[in-house]
């Protein structure tokens, strides 16, 4: 097991390296003058020389690329070009809780709604309650995220009033306030994820349920719901568990879209915010910082895996 991990760890610097060079050449061949992003428009060409020579965009690329990524890996991901034009992780520092809290929301509202669903569905498979669950998940796979989020909006903010829209509470202002104002932008993030585990679930438990060890235990007398939670759910899992890394990662991602509906301080706000006013440091270091979560949730899963299940363990040997 120690191999794996070390392996594993030395896949993941290799991968973030990659993404860090790619992440740096894709913002850095945009087109446009970051120095008129800094000055604005209606200053001397000699001006933009001197802005672009301060900060080095004159240099060849692999110097820059360089420069930067020396100062990433100390922790400084250099200044924003857009006034108050304050350091880069400051900015990410504040939006970064936002987007995790609600990923991590959604995550979780997902699995404790996914799991008894494909569960029941896996037990009464074949019946009017295994097709009404199978047609909600399709439907709702079926909606794309801004749909389902301004459908939440119309219906639990304009007509009920239960939710507030456009506010936002930091948990050191009081954790049931946070939670209140959190609640429906995760519901609204976690139903497309919710949908998917349903029926990567719910497929694997039915496979598992014709298993011969399922049926020894069902002949030996072991009721259904030990059957489920005991014998089946753990052997069924792996699929999903393997999903959750990828999913963690993708759901910071599309918070770019909840986070636009309700008017949220998060990351996707900042990127989107930081791409249209052309403040190349502040797009680069918040896509590194996404990377960074998405590769390191994905190792940390494949690393339990090899926990879960000894065949992946061996297949290092």
């Amino acid at each position: 097991m120690a191999r794996t991990v070390i392996d594993k760890v030395i896949e993941l610097v290799v991968v973030l390296f990659i993404v860090s060079l790619g992440t740096f050449a894709l913002v850095s061949f945009i087109p446009g003058d970051p120095s008129v992003a800094i000055l604005g428009e209606g200053h001397a060409p000699e001006d933009y020389a001197r802005v672009r020579a301060e900060m080095g965009l004159d240099d060849p690329f692999l110097t820059r690329y360089w420069h930067w990524l020396s100062g990433a890996l100390q922790g400084d991901l250099g200044n924003s070009m857009v006034p108050p034009q304050g350091p880069v992780t400051d900015s990410i520092s504040a939006a970064m809780p936002v987007s995790l809290q609600l990923a991590v929301m959604g995550l979780f509202i997902a699995i404790v709604v996914a799991v008894p669903l494909a569960m029941y569905s896996a037990r009464h498979q074949g019946s009017w309650i295994d097709r009404a669950i199978g047609a909600g998940t399709f439907g709702v796979l079926s909606i794309p995220s801004f749909l389902s989020g301004l459908l939440l909006i119309m219906v639990m903010v304009n007509y009920l009033g239960w939710f507030p829209r456009s506010q936002w509470v930091r948990m050191s202002e009081g954790l049931g306030q946070n939670l209140y104002h959190a609640i429906l932008p995760a519901i609204a993030i976690s139903l497309l994820e919710m949908a998917m585990f349903t029926r990567i679930l719910r497929s694997d438990l039915v496979m598992t349920l014709k298993e011969n060890f399922i049926l020894v235990a069902k002949a030996k007398g072991m009721s259904n719901a030990r059957l489920l939670f005991s014998d089946a759910l753990r052997p069924s899992s792996f699929s999903l568990i393997t999903m959750l890394g990828i999913v963690l990662g993708s759901m910071i991602g599309s918070t770019v879209i909840v986070e636009t509906l309700f008017s949220l301080p998060g990351m996707g706000s900042l990127v989107v915010r930081a791409a249209q006013q052309g403040d190349m440091p502040m797009v680069q270091g918040a896509v590194l910082v996404i990377a960074v979560i998405y590769v390191v949730a994905n190792g940390v899963i494949d690393i339990a895996y090899g926990y879960l299940d000894p065949r992946s363990r061996r297949a290092h040997v």
